[in-house]
């Protein structure tokens, strides 16, 4: 039987969250009566230390899994998987993401050639639609500029944000839309390889789907939400165990290699002043008793690469490991 899907999952430290998805992916996917799309399953583990690959090899022996000596990165590790794999389209699957249906429906998006990529529904643990992260629209200059000022924590339902999150949004529509989350999003691999795949740039995480929509639409091709498709989503899970530097770090540095490279130079440079403003206004915040001494090392740390004059080319040299299984940018 012929493999329509590759369903590529990047680990670290997933040992308590792959095995479910591995599990929801035999049940609702590979079908034995050789209905429903047919998947190839391609593991790829960033230096895991928890067990990780040894769940993948006991429970899903139909995967193929690569282990990768040291973490390469989210967008490096995806890269890796879709050329592991032969099939036409892709699902790019987080760990902590299980299927609560089968993948039909995605599939049929792309009965169109006008489709390049579609993101299904994320619910969380209750069944709730994940409204302002399953869907985003591109980011403005002004809706970033709002979210490294405080402004849509303070006032998070302002006209700006409302626009960037959809917020407005009917979760049970199906719609052109302009990013799905990467957790569960589904591509051409003739997009992938025409746009020669993930920025790697984007090291260690964060920004890299949204980079990656964003060159799908530049090309004229469309992105469809399919809420049919729905998978349950933790979400965070290899992120808050790590030291609140390095996640700040990483989130700041793509978040200016993501500026860097989609807007001009003078809106960059108004860009960099405002992620500035906003960490100073953190960093006295945690010293007013709103975060601890760890916080407010971490703002300050990250307040210096925003001022450094390389900050928005390359972050990976400032944060070393980092978790890599999440990939959405805020």
């Amino acid at each position: 039987m012929s493999h329509s899907v590759a369903v590529v999952i990047v680990t670290y430290n997933s040992a308590a969250e792959v095995g479910a998805c591995l599990a929801a992916l035999r049940q609702h996917a590979c079908k034995e009566d050789g209905t429903g799309a047919a998947l190839e399953v391609v593991v790829v583990d960033n230096a895991s230390g928890d067990g990780s690959c040894e769940i993948v090899e006991t429970q899903a022996p139909f995967a193929k899994l690569i282990r990768n000596r040291t973490n390469r990165g989210f967008a490096a590790a995806v890269n890796q998987g879709v050329r592991a794999s032969l099939s036409p389209l892709v699902l790019l699957l987080n760990p902590d993401a299980v299927l609560e249906t089968g993948l039909d429906d995605l599939v049929r998006a792309f009965e169109s050639s006008e489709v390049g990529a579609a993101g299904g529904r994320l619910v969380d643990s209750l069944g709730k639609w994940q409204r302002g992260f399953n869907v985003r629209s591109f980011p403005t200059p002004s809706a970033l500029a709002l979210e490294v000022l405080l402004a849509n924590r303070v006032w998070p339902r302002n006209p700006v944000n409302r626009r960037y999150r959809m917020l407005g949004m009917d979760p049970l529509r199906e719609q052109d839309v302009d990013q799905p989350a990467g957790a569960f999003l589904m591509f051409s691999r003739e997009i992938w390889e025409k746009l020669g795949g993930l920025d790697e740039a984007f090291h260690p995480l964060w920004f890299e789907d949204v980079d990656f929509c964003l060159r799908i639409r530049q090309t004229g091709r469309r992105i469809r939400y399919i809420p049919g498709a729905v998978a349950r989503h933790t979400g965070g899970h290899s992120v808050w165990p790590v030291p609140v530097q390095i996640r700040q770090l990483a989130w700041y540095g793509s978040f200016l290699q993501f500026c860097h490279k989609h807007y001009s130079a003078g809106t960059y440079r108004g860009l960099q002043a405002a992620t500035a403003a906003g960490l100073c206004m953190r960093w006295c915040a945690c010293w007013w008793g709103a975060g601890d001494r760890n916080e407010r090392k971490a703002y300050g740390s990250a307040l210096k690469m925003v001022m450094g004059s390389q900050a928005a080319r390359s972050v990976s040299a400032n944060v070393g490991p980092a978790p890599i299984v999440e990939s959405r940018s805020s």
